[in-house]
């Protein structure tokens, strides 16, 4: 793979570096560290000639020659830091040139798009951990010969490398784990030069991509095709974190179709689709900040003279393609909302077998409790008894019957809507009975033959 210029920003006390850092060391650089950042920041530079040719660049941002253009790009790292620690780390990085106005405006939260100092700043920076998976951050300053962007965390594609020397030109075999716990190859066993080892996990990762990784990422031979491809990346790592959430949901919904009691309790505990849910609404908004921000780009690209109207079409395309996206995560969206639905439900019905079972026992119990309360009265003091009033004997039945009394009572007052609701539909039909038979006479005197009585005419 062609190699990338990257420096390396961090403090003593973040330890040894990742392998994959160490690999991807600058040409002929030294790491160098600075204690007043915390964690590992990337530094990329390109030089294009305009031609489909790139080339690694020196981090010192000199004006380029004469139908040249160069590319900056700084990857913060995804650890739990306040903003301000990320500004502090740009202004060490990027100032010079660049302002303190045009950092923070690359560095701040929330959609933007405008010009700053002369030169085109956008972003779409959605609030949130860094350490998310959701939580993306592309920033952008655009001049007519140069271009810097900020990102939190690679973002894929973003770079360049030959397609030769690309892991999907070889023909791969995939590598899995036997039963003993030692790898074994698919398809027969694997000769030397035949193609490359692939693993599992990577050529899951690889099937979350809708994209090829290396035939749709030309070579930019200006600036404006670099920024349709910067926009053109985002979207495709939108894509790529919807596609596998999707897949992710699918095996859930498997598991939900297999599983039983534990599964959906375990679930429910976990509260793994609200969690889901709250991830669905961090690419809404990351979507939403897309849909403010890159029409406006597109409005001010097009009045510049560098902007070709290709690229202006492809950008039309782009924010086509965000739209759809957002109509994807909102099914999505609905597609969690039922099965958080369903299992909601579930859990009412099981709470409603407890409380049947609660019932049952009830019905078992109450005749037990219903005799002991009544025999074990103690009737003296009561009026009506023979301790009141030694005439009387049946003290014991007269407090029975006062039980009773009170009993209907109550059952009365209980059921007094009912009776009234029934009486007064009794009584509208009875006079809608009368109502009818009163008409049904008036109509059998109105066609019945009149008699003549004499020499006038009943009415």
């Amino acid at each position: 793979m062609h190699p990338d210029r990257e420096e390396t920003v961090g403090n003593g006390e973040a330890g040894e570096m990742d392998e994959d850092l160490k690999e991807d060391t600058p040409l002929g650089g030294v790491p160098f560290y600075r204690p007043r950042f915390s964690g590992m920041v990337r530094q990329k530079a390109y030089i294009f000639d305009g031609k489909g040719k790139y080339y690694n660049k020196d981090w010192d941002f000199a004006e380029p020659k004469e139908n040249e253009f160069c590319w900056y790009h700084v990857e913060l790292p995804k650890i739990n830091q306040k903003l301000p620690l990320f500004a502090q780390s740009l202004i060490d990085i990027l100032c010079p040139p660049l302002k303190l106005q045009d950092i923070l405006s690359l560095v701040s939260n929330g959609p933007f798009c405008s010009h700053v100092d002369g030169a085109l700043v956008f972003r779409v920076n959605s609030p949130g951990p860094p350490t998310s998976n959701y939580t993306f951050r592309l920033a952008a300053r655009v001049t007519e010969n140069s271009v810097i962007t900020v990102s939190l965390g690679r973002v894929p594609r973003l770079g360049f490398s030959p397609t030769s020397e690309s892991l999907l030109s070889q023909i791969p075999s995939v590598e899995t784990l036997s039963s003993g716990g030692t790898p074994s190859h698919r398809g027969g066993d694997q000769n030397e030069g035949s193609g490359i080892v692939i693993r599992e996990h990577v050529l899951e990762f690889l099937l979350t991509m809708n994209h090829s990784e290396e035939a749709d990422n030309p070579v930019p031979e200006s600036v404006s095709n670099l920024v349709v491809h910067i926009i053109d990346t985002h979207l495709d790592h939108l894509q790529d974190i919807t596609t596998k959430f999707e897949m992710e949901l699918d095996s859930v919904e498997l598991e939900l179709d297999k599983g039983g009691f534990a599964l959906k309790k375990q679930m429910l505990d976990d509260r793994r689709f609200p969690k889901m849910h709250l991830n669905l609404q961090r690419i809404l908004q990351v979507i939403a900040h897309g849909e403010q921000v890159f029409p406006r780009v597109k409005e001010k690209c097009s009045s510049k003279k560098w902007f070709s109207s290709e690229d202006i079409n492809s950008l039309e395309e782009l924010i086509g393609r965000l739209r759809r996206l957002k109509e994807n995560v909102g099914f999505i969206s609905n597609r969690v909302t039922a099965i958080q639905a369903g299992l909601d439900s579930w859990q009412a019905e099981q709470i409603n077998k407890k409380l049947y079972y609660l019932s049952f026992l009830s019905i078992i119990f109450l005749p037990l409790s219903i005799i002991t309360g009544v025999f074990g009265m103690n009737v003296g003091g009561v009026p009506w008894t023979e301790q009141k009033n030694p005439e009387v004997k049946a003290g014991f039945r007269n407090v029975m019957f006062v039980c009773v009394g009170v009993l209907a009572l109550v059952l009365l007052c209980f059921l007094f809507p009912a009776l009234y609701s029934r009486i007064a539909a009794w009584r509208r039909m009875i006079a809608l009975k009368r109502s009818w038979s009163l008409n049904r006479r008036s109509f059998l005197k109105r066609t019945l033959p009149v008699k003549e009585r004499g020499s006038y005419v009943r009415l």
